[in-house]
């Protein structure tokens, strides 16, 4: 079973035009900038990817567009959960049965279950994953301030225990403490992926197998950087490249998240500053901190770097794109 480590970059899901359509060209853009730029892996369909804003036929599209993209590039772990068995059931059979390499599955937002209906939930995910396929990794996804529920240490390290593929948890907290129990109670070897990102470099140093990070998105190399540093002890420097890429991490969530970053990308030429509602744009005063944010980083205006392919370039070679060198890591 193959499980994910490095940057896993989390992809968002740009929209086109008035009715605010799936824009394919700028998605396949986007990918292409993630692989160019040393990413270790993708997701999609996550938080980033604004999956309460696509039907479920937009997600499965979705789904598939990116797996065949990177065509075995890079590891893939689509965000396969909702607060809806069924429809978690659903996805996440689709995404299986495409042969994708993993689950991410959310805690069930807005409804609160306590810590044995978590482990039920989770556990009834991961048992039909199983039966469908053994080597499919499934990655618990915490995100306690969107899904107003924590899953607790305690209850990471029993559905461990008991879901065998379950492999790995996304921790998208500033609590170093569960981070740390969760190594207590589900093993040292659990995989543990910051989804905080002010918290990357901390997490890392406990022990992290990587992140999920949505600054990965318009600073790929660097966020795989952090990780590459870390793996190779060179702890010094990932420290110094944390705290320079600190603003950045900080003014991407100045406004709830993609709303800044699909701005940001907008300003780099990568897709339309578009969303679905109840999103909608910036606020003038934060889209320029924002923007000048990006200019000191050197990711748009005069200084920036020519390292992001066009929507239009990246739409004329898309025919005779074919896949790469195998970036995968298997432990």
């Amino acid at each position: 079973m193959l499980v994910p480590r490095g940057s896993i970059v989390p992809l968002p899901t740009p929209f086109i035009g008035p009715e605010a359509r799936v824009d394919e060209a700028a998605l396949a853009a986007i990918i292409e900038f993630q692989l160019d730029n040393g990413s270790h892996g993708l997701s999609c369909t996550g938080t980033t990817g604004e999956p309460s804003s696509l039907t479920m036929d937009e997600r499965k599209h979705v789904v598939e567009f990116v797996h065949e993209r990177i065509a075995g590039r890079v590891p893939f772990v689509p965000g396969t959960g909702s607060n809806n068995l069924a429809e978690t059931l659903e996805l996440t059979r689709h995404a299986v049965d495409l042969g994708v390499d993993g689950v991410m599955l959310i805690a069930p937002y807005y409804v609160k279950p306590n810590q044995h209906s978590l482990r039920d939930y989770f556990t009834t995910i991961a048992d039909a994953v199983a039966e469908q396929d053994p080597d499919t990794a499934v990655i618990l996804y915490n995100i306690p301030g969107r899904a107003a529920v924590n899953i607790e240490p305690e209850t990471i390290g029993a559905l461990r225990r008991a879901c065998p593929n379950i492999v790995g948890v996304k921790h998208a907290t500033k609590n170093l403490d569960d981070v740390s129990y969760t190594f207590v109670h589900a093993g040292r070897d659990f995989a543990v992926y910051c989804g905080a990102e002010t918290m990357t470099y901390p997490m890392l140093t406990l022990g992290g197998a990587g992140h999920i990070s949505a600054t990965g998105v318009i600073a790929p190399r660097q966020i795989a950087d952090l990780y590459d540093l870390a793996a190779a002890g060179r702890w010094d420097e990932a420290r110094d490249l944390h705290y320079q890429m600190l603003e950045l991490n900080d003014v991407l969530f100045i406004e709830v998240n993609p709303v800044p970053l699909k701005t940001a990308l907008a300003a780099m030429g990568l897709c339309e500053a578009n969303w679905r509602l109840p999103l909608g744009p910036m606020l003038e005063k934060n889209e320029r901190t924002l923007m000048s944010t990006l200019e000191r980083y050197g990711l748009v205006g005069s200084h920036a770097r020519a390292t992001a392919p066009t929507v239009a370039a990246t739409a004329s070679a898309a025919a005779s794109s074919g896949a790469g060198q195998d970036g995968r890591q298997r432990t």
